[in-house]
């Protein structure tokens, strides 16, 4: 269970270092634009990104890993 777990939260660091690194820019752009969204739209968007990360968990699970 730690195995999954430390596995998880490398592969979310990697991702997340790969974006400040290679598109740093980008991300300055993305978080801009967040602020133009209601409260409620980046509520709506963590709900679906977590639902869709326990789907993906979930299925990496179901699969074997």
């Amino acid at each position: 269970m730690i195995e999954t777990l430390l596995l998880a939260l490398g592969l979310v660091l990697i991702v997340e270092g790969l974006v400040y690194a290679l598109a740093p820019s980008l991300l300055e752009r993305m978080l801009l634009a967040l602020t133009t969204l209601s409260e409620d739209q980046r509520r709506m968007m963590g709900l679906i990104a977590l639902a869709l990360g326990v789907a993906m968990v979930w299925a990496a699970k179901t699969l074997g890993a």
